[in-house]
């Protein structure tokens, strides 16, 4: 065994791991509030690729600054989705929020496949390479994962420290106490949604410095970022963080022994397992 490529695919699946995360905190976060399953999570991470491109290519921007837009960008439109596809759904069978975040899902798709086409885009972007003993690790992989990890850190205080955060936490844990008390539900729940995309577009901004995309590269990224919810417990936003690092060196680890082809069936057995063994996942759903 070349101990050089297992460690490099190592850091590799571990940096890759926390940007998997961080997408995966985006749909947990939105389900742990208001139990809504976001299907329009893959085409939203794919308008954050496309926000990060077009950034650098029309408006000269750095892609780093383009990665900012992005978030700024999801949380406008998780605001506006939530206000016309999802509000009316809250509390309603989850058949209802699947119908309606599948709805926002295919009109994202059919316009960015009209508009953008389906043809692979990709930013001229490099920042060097570092070598790490017997391995060489790009420094763009590394600013993603440090970037993630911020986002995660910030995430928390916010949720822990901060006035809207811990009307987030209300309303989660209890929404009719929470209205009695004062707390603008709707909004919070509205802000909420916009926080999740957020995050989504975020993700997609970071994996847009990294590999090439089409308007359909989020959907495999959605696939990952449910077996991360489950895996680190769906609900809990940083249990999928950790989940997230556990799928990344999976994806970093298989590929030593196995054909790349495995990787996807390696994590789905994962998620078949966890759902038999431990259904809440490694931490338990729902942390507030």
């Amino acid at each position: 065994m070349d101990m050089g490529f297992l460690m490099a695919s190592l850091i590799d699946g571990l940096l890759l791991g926390f940007v998997f995360g961080i997408a995966a905190i985006g749909l947990t976060l939105i389900f742990g509030v208001m139990e809504v399953i976001n299907l329009a999570h893959g085409p939203v991470i794919a308008l954050g690729m496309f926000t990060v491109y077009f950034a650098a290519t029309l408006l000269g921007l750095h892609p780093y600054a383009g990665v900012g837009l992005s978030a700024v960008t999801g949380l406008l439109l998780g605001i506006l989705i939530y206000a016309i596809a999802v509000q009316r759904v809250i509390g309603q069978p989850h058949l209802s929020s699947l119908l309606a975040t599948y709805s926002v899902n295919m009109m994202i798709i059919g316009i960015g496949t009209a508009v953008f086409t389906a043809s692979p885009r990709n930013i001229e972007f490099s920042l060097g390479s570092i070598t790490l003993g017997p391995a060489t690790i790009p420094v763009a992989r590394i600013v993603a994962a440090v970037a993630a990890l911020l986002a995660a850190v910030a995430l928390y205080f916010f949720m822990q420290y901060t006035r809207w955060g811990k009307f987030i936490r209300a309303v989660t844990d209890n929404r009719d106490a929470a209205e009695l008390v004062g707390i603008p539900s709707n909004k919070v729940l509205a802000f909420s949604f916009g926080l999740g995309t957020m995050l989504a577009m975020f993700s997609g901004g970071l994996i847009a410095t990294l590999f090439p995309f089409t308007i359909l590269e989020g959907g495999k990224y959605e696939l990952k970022s449910f077996v991360i919810s489950v895996l680190g417990g769906l609900g809990n936003p940083m249990g999928a963080l950790v989940g997230g690092i556990i799928i990344g060196l999976i994806e970093g680890l298989v590929p030593v022994f196995l054909p790349t082809t495995w990787v996807l069936v390696v994590e789905f057995v994962l998620f078949v397992l966890i759902l038999l063994v431990r259904p809440t996942g490694l931490f338990g759903g729902r942390a507030s």
